[in-house]
């Protein structure tokens, strides 16, 4: 397992990493700046690139990353089924490669990444919540391009960054949420509204509204709420006016 550092992050990279969860519109976009940021603060800027490698159901996908050359050297490993990032994200530990031409563990990856002029990697990865795993991959075009300093602060930036990460998907899972619930709520108001209609027309029980609704629904294979609608709309002066529930 990765240890956690005892000394704190640097607070500025603290304090990007919540600007990242309050600024960023969705979690892709998050992952977009956090891959650049790391590529250009974490190492050598004019040396390293970096990606996010997210492993779902056992199948791995990079999901955001600073160069093109990232996303193909993960998806050597990806075809192998094996490679330093898979194996970060395996072990749950830190993989560094520090000069690719000496590495024999993984020949297809090795060479890769010499074909794409990459000279030592590193592997760390992120700690993710449910069935999820993750782990973010940098490359660097020196052979020995990871200093122990910068091992060491890619790892502390992961712990951080993984509880950043952790953080956003629930904000979004949230949102999500609230905007399911308020579609589900609007469906309902018209549904509702479409039935005392009918009741009033045919001067019917509710039961019998909403029956009627669910026959028209089902002969004109329509969702129930776009039954619904149509009858709203066919009360109004305008055809245009649709009813919404205020969240």
């Amino acid at each position: 397992m990765v240890a956690q550092r005892t000394h704190p992050l640097p607070s500025e990279l603290v304090d990007h990493l919540q600007d990242l969860v309050l600024g960023t519109k969705d979690v892709k976009e998050m992952l977009d700046e956090l891959a650049d940021f790391t590529a250009l603060t974490l190492s050598d800027p004019a040396a390293a690139f970096c990606s996010i490698t997210l492993m779902r159901r056992k199948k791995p996908a990079t999901v955001a990353s600073s160069e093109k050359g990232a996303v193909r050297l993960d998806e050597t490993q990806y075809s192998a089924g094996d490679g330093p990032c898979l194996a970060a994200i395996r072990q749950q530990t830190v993989i560094h490669v520090p000069d690719l031409r000496e590495e024999r563990r993984w020949p297809g990856y090795r060479a890769a990444a010499l074909a794409e002029g990459v000279g030592s990697s590193l592997s760390v990865p992120l700690v993710l919540e449910g069935e999820a795993e993750a782990g973010l991959n940098m490359y660097s075009t020196r052979s020995h391009g990871f200093t122990g300093e910068d091992i060491e602060n890619v790892e502390s930036y992961a712990y951080h960054a993984s509880k950043a990460l952790r953080l956003a998907v629930r904000i979004s899972q949230l949102a999500e949420a609230k905007t399911n619930l308020a579609a589900a709520l609007e469906s309902r108001t018209v549904i509702d509204l479409a039935a005392g209609a009918i009741m009033a027309q045919n001067r019917c029980s509710q039961e019998s509204a909403m029956r009627i609704l669910k026959i028209a629904s089902n002969s004109r294979n329509e969702k129930l709420r776009d039954v619904a609608a149509s009858v709203v709309s066919s009360l109004t002066a305008d055809p245009g006016v649709r009813t919404h529930f205020d969240a």
